[in-house]
């Protein structure tokens, strides 16, 4: 049952009940109405505005009214950049008489080019072939359509499970003992290629970075023989053309209006592009948030932002800080948390939006208990007619952190979306080889996990499947596995180590399950995924530890292996069955995600899970000594910078968490965390004014150049 005591209180666990909660200043009430008269030479374009339903604020009209010259756009969560995007391009088109031709908007989305388009179509004053005329496409569209044009043939090879295929029969014919994940190297030759090199530039110092290069060349090799590009090629081939005079010049002179969204986002390769493009009349707006630059993973620089105004030292800078989205005491809290960041330009959101309910806080004394009352109280509030299903989100840190909310969504028959994964926790490529060993200590002739165990045997799956299910139509055996101790393909070590897999798997069904784990991990299962694939364990190494610590305190619950797999095996079913019934929903489901897919979205509720010290902020960034996917990050950032750096990256993802709810933001903070003591997030006692005793106040900076700069480009 949940616990009667989880009251929801209006400051977080370590604050005083009479601490006042933060709250955003009440925005200026002023619009276009007042601010622009009717003698003035534009008032046309904003009157048609107005009527249209649309009156802007004062800064918005600022970066509306923007002609030539760079500008900066820092448009704070909730605060109207898409109108004025699309604003803008009407005042260019209508007021300043620019061919629609000439005007460029770059998206990272094509749901955001689209609703840019949408948007542009329907402002007061804009013809529709003028609508149609604009170029608003994301990076890797626009990039095509340039490269289809100067006689590009290459066909696209998009898809994630093709590309994975092929990889597979590269290593296959590499060496067949490599145990690399496919997605594991493609994502490293992603990385790399976004940085503007190609497979030939890899490191090859040691033996596993020449092998890995070896690898990536021959798939590489492979495309080109086939003419073939994946999307990282887009853009890589697009930066390669621009060295062409020629086909520069006449690139800037078609789009000589340059706007670009989410420029916190961009990647090294993207931010060249728009560089190059803009170099010739610096007509370049770019919208962003550094408040909300969460994908340093996926090569994204908060300096774009950051160093902008060094780079065009005449830009002007634009603040939109008036939200329109949440309640005055959301945004509050959300600056209160981000203003701590030491690396940001300052700004303050004030409240212009309708009025919801402070911010609440829990304290459940673990994940378990968190996930019950969360869904309690979603379930409540739905039947209370206060919300639908599709009203509420609920917004987590890691996989591992959503596990008991998830469980507990398909045990209470709650109808959700899960973003990002399409699976319960049990059956991750991480968890399911240990919980199939599980499943053979039942069951040793259970067909499906037999897969799980030939991965850490290091038995190629495909072929020692077949072998096994030969030698079965001949002998069956209580054990199958016993039949890879006669294949001839396996090494006597390996037979032998066959023989020890299968007496383990026969001593684990009289354990207690998280014993049971801990022997695994302890004889071969560390070891396995550590040297099975060290791209992997190198460059994520605290997530998988944390999964794995996420299994044991899951099967902790229970008293056998035969309750735990009973357990496993009924989510996997329900969750199977909902992912059937999904049609059936007519889309009013709970949003279940992480942080990093909420950025962009925003919902009636939110309830933010896991608001812990471990969780968010994750142990990777509380470890003085980074790991090495943060330092991967910033390669060229001493171990401190790397340190602080990821610590900033986790207090903006609070700020995104936060500022994605509009009326009611619940907050929890498990006490206790991998059965480990957690204190609430620092974030959220920062935000309320308590410090850690062992952090000094920090200077106020209002903007650091980082150390991996991109340097400006030469002169051409």
């Amino acid at each position: 049952m949940v616990n009667t005591q989880l009251t929801p209180t209006s400051v977080p666990a370590q604050v005083p009940d009479s601490a006042k909660p933060p709250q955003a200043e009440a925005a200026p009430a002023l619009t276009s109405l007042d601010l622009v008269k009717d003698h003035e030479p534009d008032a046309f374009f904003f009157r048609e505005l107005e009527r249209s339903g649309i009156l802007l604020n004062a800064p918005q009209i600022k970066a509306v009214r923007h002609g030539e010259g760079p500008m900066l756009i820092l448009a704070g969560a909730g605060c109207g950049k898409t109108t004025v995007l699309a604003a803008r391009t009407a005042y260019l088109l209508a007021v300043r008489g620019v061919p629609a031709s000439n005007i460029l908007l770059v998206t990272f989305t094509s749901k955001a080019a689209s609703e840019i388009k949408e948007r542009i179509a329907r402002m007061p004053g804009v013809h529709p072939a003028a609508a149609r005329a604009v170029e608003a496409r994301t990076f890797h569209s626009f990039a095509l359509l340039l490269l289809r044009r100067s006689g590009c043939k290459e066909q696209i090879l998009g898809d994630t499970g093709a590309r994975h295929t092929i990889m597979k029969v590269i290593l296959r014919r590499l060496d067949p003992s490599q145990t690399y994940q496919p997605e594991t190297l493609l994502a490293a030759l992603s990385a790399w290629k976004m940085q503007g090199r190609s497979a030939d530039e890899l490191p090859d110092q040691t033996s596993e970075e020449a092998l890995v290069k070896e690898i990536l060349e021959a798939f590489e090799a492979w495309k080109q023989e086939r003419h073939l590009w994946d999307f990282d090629d887009i853009l890589l081939q697009l930066r390669r053309r621009l060295d062409d005079r020629l086909f520069l010049k006449r690139l800037q002179q078609r789009y000589i209006w340059l706007m670009v969204d989410e420029f916190q986002d961009t990647n090294l390769i993207q931010y060249e592009l728009v560089q190059y493009i803009a170099a010739a009349h610096r007509n370049l707006a770019v919208v962003g948030d550094d408040d909300q630059t969460i994908y340093s993973f996926n090569g994204a620089r908060q300096e774009s932002i950051l160093e902008f105004d060094k780079l065009y030292p005449e830009s002007r800078i634009v603040t939109l800080d008036i939200n329109y989205r949440s309640d005055s005491r959301i945004i509050g809290l959300g600056s209160a948390m981000v203003r701590h960041n030491r690396i940001r330009r300052d700004k303050e959101l004030k409240a212009a939006g309708p009025a919801g309910q402070k911010p609440k806080y829990v304290k459940p004394s673990h994940p378990e208990e968190e996930a019950e009352w969360v869904v309690r109280h979603i379930v409540g509030q739905v039947q209370s007619g206060k919300a639908s299903y599709k009203d509420i989100a609920i917004l987590h840190r890691t996989s591992g952190s959503s596990r008991a909310v998830l469980e507990q969504l398909l045990l209470q028959s709650i109808p959700f979306v899960q973003y990002g994964s399409t699976t319960v926790f049990y059956d991750e490529p991480l968890v399911k080889p240990l919980m199939d060993h599980l499943r053979l200590s039942l069951n040793p002739r259970r067909t499906e996990a037999l897969p799980g165990a030939l991965g850490p045997l290091y038995v190629p799956k495909e072929e020692g499947l077949a072998f096994i299910s030969a030698q079965e139509k001949e002998t069956r055996k209580k054990y199958p596995l016993i039949h890879l101790t006669r294949w001839s393909r396996l090494q006597s070590f390996q037979q032998t180590a066959v023989k020890e897999r299968i007496k383990l798997i026969k001593s684990l069904k009289s354990m207690k399950p998280a014993y049971a784990l801990q022997e695994m991990r302890r004889l071969f299962y560390d070891k396995y995924v550590q040297a099975g694939d060290p791209l992997v364990y190198t460059q994520y190494k605290e997530m998988v530890l944390d999964s794995l610590e996420e299994l044991e305190s899951a099967a902790a619950r229970f008293d056998t292996v035969e309750r735990f797999v009973a357990y496993a095996d009924e989510l996997s079913l329900r969750h199977a069955q909902m992912k059937s019934m999904k049609d059936e929903q007519n889309g009013d489901a709970v949003q279940l995600m992480t942080i990093h897919r909420a950025k962009g979205l925003e919902f009636p509720y939110v309830y933010w899970i896991g608001a812990s010290e471990g969780i968010l902020p994750h142990t990777t960034a509380l470890k003085a000594k980074p790991p090495e996917e943060l330092k991967a990050t910033r390669p060229d950032a001493a171990e401190q910078q790397v340190h602080e750096a990821a610590l900033e990256e986790e207090r903006r993802l609070a700020y995104v968490a936060v500022t994605r709810a509009k009326e009611k933001l619940y907050i929890s903070s498990p006490a206790y965390y991998h059965s480990k003591p957690a204190a609430p997030s620092r974030f959220l006692l920062e935000a309320f004014g308590i410090k850690q005793a062992t952090e000094a106040s920090p200077p106020r900076v209002r903007v650091t150049i980082g150390s991996n700069q991109a340097a400006p480009l030469k002169k051409r």
